[in-house]
């Protein structure tokens, strides 16, 4: 496996990854462990401004440019944009010192435990028919899974904590 592991959150787009994430962020924390995030997105995106130094230079052709300042740092690194992104290549790039678990959202369809969003008033299908990297199944209503794939209650952030603790880390340490 990865090292640290590695924990993913898939659903279709609107269900609510993020809003859980953040949830289940501090809790984690309060358990003393250190996370991590990648986050996927299918749109471009901007986190330099135009006008900005570090614009100008990425703007000019300079790749990767890293803004540091005594509070972050981050690293802008251009893509071509047929490129395709994998998970792996992101997690060799990723800084992962001294962290304890590294989440991530998106990248579905890569094979890696992940953990499946449902809300089954938004109509979309279910993954884990097909994904045998889900490992549980958080609803907003109860759900009939197979034996060995755990439901959990998507509103019960605490409980879906004390999975990724005590079932998830536990699996990847044993």
């Amino acid at each position: 496996m990865f090292n640290p592991p590695v924990l993913g959150f898939a659903a279709a787009s609107g269900t609510g990854k993020t809003s859980l994430l953040t949830q289940l962020i501090p809790m984690l924390k309060a358990q003393n462990l250190q996370i991590g995030i990648i986050k996927h997105s299918h749109h471009d995106f901007e986190i330099d401004h135009p006008g900005k130094d570090s614009f100008r230079l990425r703007k000019a052709g300079a790749t990767p440019v890293m803004l540091v300042s005594r509070y972050r740092r981050a690293v802008i690194s251009e893509l071509p944009a047929d490129a395709d992104i994998s998970l792996t290549e992101q997690l060799a790039l990723f800084p992962n010192a001294g962290l304890d678990l590294i989440l991530v959202e998106g990248f579905r369809h890569e094979s890696y435990p992940k953990i499946e969003l449902c809300r089954p008033s938004l109509g979309k299908p279910l993954l884990y028919p097909e994904d045998q990297s889900i490992i549980a199944i958080a609803s907003d209503h109860p759900l009939s899974t197979p034996p060995g794939l755990p439901c959990l209650d998507l509103n019960d952030t605490q409980a879906i904590a004390k999975f990724i603790i005590e079932i998830f880390l536990k699996r990847q340490r044993d």
